[in-house]
C-alpha cells in the first residue's frame, strides 16, 4: 500500500516516512505544494495524509479539490485541534482527523482501518472492459501497466460508457449526466472532454477504445 504525505514541515514528513516504512507502507510526498492535489492523485497512492497548514492554500482547499474527482481515503493529520477544524475537514470529505502530536500506534491503527475499508469498497468500484481498468475511487484508468489520472468529467464519461459497454450512448445522455442542468450546454464543451479523454486512452495504448457513431453518440 502506498501513502502520499502532504506535509510541508520536512522533519515531520521524514518522521512519518520512517514510521510508516517500518510497517511496510511505501510513502511518497512532495516539497512543492502549488498543485499538490493533482500531484497526490497522479501518484496512484492508496491513502493521503493531509496537513491543514500548507503554502499555496490550506488543507481544506486540497481536500475539496481531491474529493471533486476521487474517493481516495483522506486522513487529516494536523496541529490544529479546534472542533471547527475537525468538523470542516469531515464536511469536506475527509475520512478521519488526528491532531499532533500523534500517538504512532493510534495513527497506524486508523490508517489500517481506512485502507481495509477502502479495499472492501474497491471491489465495487473497478470497471474492466477490453483491457482497460477504471478505478472509480482513485479516478484513474489503467492498461498494460500504465495509468492515467482522470478529471471529474473524464471519469463520468468513461464510467457511463463502460457501464453500458456495447451500447451507443447518445450525446445528450452524457451532457445530462455531466452537467445536470436545464440551461443550454454547448456541445463543443462535450467535444473538448472527449478529445482530452481520447488523448489519455492513447497514452494507455488504446487509441481506438472510444468509438464515435456519427449522429448517434459514443460506445466502447
Amino acid at each position: 500500500m502506498t501513502i502520499f504525505i502532504i506535509e510541508d514541515e520536512k522533519a515531520i514528513r521524514e518522521e512519518l516516512i520512517r514510521l510508516l516504512g517500518k510497517y511496510g507502507y511505501d510513502c511518497v510526498g512532495s516539497e512543492h505544494f502549488e498543485n499538490i492535489a493533482q500531484t497526490a492523485l497522479a501518484s496512484g497512492a492508496d491513502l493521503i495524509l493531509l496537513d491543514l497548514n500548507l503554502p499555496f492554500g490550506d488543507g481544506f482547499q486540497v481536500c475539496r479539490e481531491i474529493r471533486q474527482i476521487s474517493g481516495i481515503p483522506i486522513l487529516i493529520l494536523t496541529g490544529r485541534s479546534s472542533d471547527f477544524d475537525e468538523l470542516m475537514s469531515l464536511n469536506l470529505g475527509a475520512d478521519d482527523f488526528i491532531t499532533k502530536p500523534y500517538h504512532p500506534q493510534i495513527l497506524l491503527a486508523r490508517i489500517q482501518r481506512l485502507l481495509e475499508r477502502a479495499c472492501a469498497a474497491r471491489e465495487n468500484v473497478l470497471l474492466c472492459h477490453k483491457g482497460l481498468t477504471l478505478d472509480l475511487m482513485k479516478a484513474t484508468a489503467s492498461s498494460q501497466g500504465r495509468e492515467e489520472a482522470l478529471t471529474k468529467n473524464e471519469l463520468v464519461i468513461l464510467r457511463l460508457l463502460m457501464a453500458n459497454k456495447g451500447k451507443i450512448l447518445p450525446r445528450d445522455v452524457l451532457i445530462d449526466e455531466l452537467w445536470q442542468s436545464e440551461s443550454f450546454i454547448d456541445e463543443n464543451t462535450l467535444n473538448v472532454n472527449i478529445v482530452r479523454l481520447r488523448k489519455k486512452l492513447a497514452k494507455l495504448c488504446l487509441p481506438d477504445y472510444l468509438v464515435t457513431k456519427r449522429g448517434m453518440g459514443y460506445w466502447v
